[in-house]
């Protein structure tokens, strides 16, 4: 039987290679997914990790269930601060730990603010019904009833499953809206939870066309935008706040520079008509959903947040190019590439191609893998199932982290064609290619973090022998 320093060496050994891989070896290409920057790994391993720091707002104050948390207060504030700025919004809720989470507290919040006006003595009630992107159009897992919105949403009578409605798509193009039609549903319908979002993302969601629809409503309902995979293109491919979007969610880590975390933005003055619903979110948040926010995350997404404001156009605009090149590049290449080919098939980070006549779209994505290209296979919206799939799903978003510019997705175009429709193994070849990709952007540059980061290290980690060979190793990357 192994003793427990062989099997610490052994897993040890596998972090390093897995590493290596991911980090130097392979191009990752998943949409969901993006390397943080020294400096965040560094604070999410620091001593706020495992500590808490609950707190709620009772009687007008800000009220704390810990000692010695004077410093993650300040962040948090900070933090709040930060990704107002960033958001161009007065509130900010930033202890979900996920964007599902994000999600599930504010549908929550929203049954607890529905409730608030009922008469006494009337039971309470779920959501009476919530317009939202099919699954299978794109929608994304965690807005759909089997998702976050579980439990907070009424059955239809007529059908006996939970009462939502999706947007229409357009007949010629499934990944945009038919506004006409939405036009027609709204009326009809009259929801009043409306979730923008998806996770197979590409083009822009029509939240200022239906926000002058329903603005008339005498009872309007709540515009949501989960901008999970797009919090990063926040901007530059939709300011949904300005577009009449109430609240807007998301996780933290995708086009965004952070952690794995979620968050919730909005403004919600104190004459706003919905500012009890702020309220709601935040004890949804606290004591709602969480204890514990992961205090080292929270401390990561701080310093994210002073990455991305500082390079917010210039990462945004890179990522949007890339990504109209990539995927111009693969039709030349004999792929076929989903979306409208007027827009450059996509306006966000995502590329989306159909491989159903070079094989199965779980069968291609193993593939690419095996030659260290790392994507999710994906159910394009006329496929029966997810294990069916035709697609394949990528984003540009890490890879333009780590310097990649137009020129060099029409390399990693190539790579793609040989693996997918010439069944060639080209393995050597990228990981090679990979070589002229490994110094990452749109942060500190390596020669000014890496003092910092030791200096981190030695006072998270102090024993002398430690930090004096971490911090010699350090010093070997400048």
């Amino acid at each position: 039987m192994a003793s427990l320093f062989e099997k610490i060496q052994a897993l040890c050994r596998k972090v390093e290679q897995n590493n290596v891989w991911r980090q130097k070896e392979s191009f990752n290409l998943i949409p969901s997914e993006c390397t943080p920057s020294l400096l965040v790994k560094m604070c999410e391993i620091s001593d706020p990790s495992g500590r808490y720091a609950e707190h709620r707002t009772m009687k007008g104050e800000e009220v704390y269930f810990y000692q010695g948390i004077d410093f993650i207060r300040d962040v948090e504030i900070e933090a709040q601060r930060e990704l107002g700025r960033f958001f161009d919004c007065s509130e900010i809720e930033l202890r979900p730990v996920s964007g599902q989470m994000a999600n599930e507290v504010v549908f929550k919040a929203m049954v607890k603010f529905i409730n608030r006006s009922r008469a006494e003595g009337q039971p309470s009630r779920r959501l009476r019904l919530v317009m939202n992107n099919d699954l299978t159009k794109g929608g994304h897992l965690s807005a759909q009833p089997m998702g976050a919105l579980f439990n907070y949403i009424e059955e239809d009578p007529a059908t006996g499953k939970e009462h939502v409605v999706n947007f229409p798509v357009a007949k010629d193009n499934p990944y945009k809206p038919d506004l006409e039609a939405l036009a027609s549903l709204l009326d009809k319908n009259k929801p009043e939870l409306i979730v923008f979002g998806k996770s197979m993302f590409i083009h822009r969601e029509p939240v200022k066309f239906v926000a002058d629809i329903v603005k008339s409503w005498k009872e309007r309902p709540v515009i949501m935008f989960d901008m999970a995979h797009v919090l990063g293109l926040y901007g530059a491919f939709q300011e949904p706040l300005k577009e009449g979007a109430d609240v807007v969610t998301g996780s933290t880590h995708k086009t965004f520079f952070g952690p794995q975390r979620g968050l919730v933005a909005g403004s919600f003055p104190k004459d706003s008509p919905l500012r009890n619903l702020w309220l709601d979110i935040k004890g949804r948040a606290f004591p709602g959903s969480t204890s514990n926010h992961h205090l080292g995350t929270l401390l990561g997404l701080l310093m994210a947040a002073y990455e991305m404001n500082e390079f917010k156009q210039e990462f945004q605009k890179q990522v949007r190019q890339n990504a109209k090149a990539f995927a111009k590049d693969l039709k030349a290449r004999g792929i076929q590439v989903e979306g409208d080919e007027k827009d450059g098939f996509t306006e966000t980070h995502q590329v989306l191609i159909r491989v159903k006549s070079f094989g199965p779209g779980q069968a291609i994505a193993r593939r690419l893998e095996e030659n260290n290209i790392v994507t999710n296979y994906q159910a394009l919206p006329d496929d029966e199932t997810f294990l069916e799939s035709s697609g394949i799903r990528m984003g540009v978003q890490e890879m333009t982290r780590f310097g990649m510019k137009e020129k060099d997705f029409d390399r990693l175009a190539e790579f793609l064609a040989d693996i997918v429709i010439r069944n060639k193994t080209v393995k050597e070849d990228v990981k090679k290619y990979r070589q002229d990709f490994l110094e990452m952007g749109y942060c500190l540059s390596a020669k000014d973090a890496v003092p910092l980061a030791a200096r981190i290290i030695h006072s998270a980690f102090p024993h002398p022998e430690f930090a004096g060979r971490f911090i010699e190793n350090l010093q070997k990357l400048q």
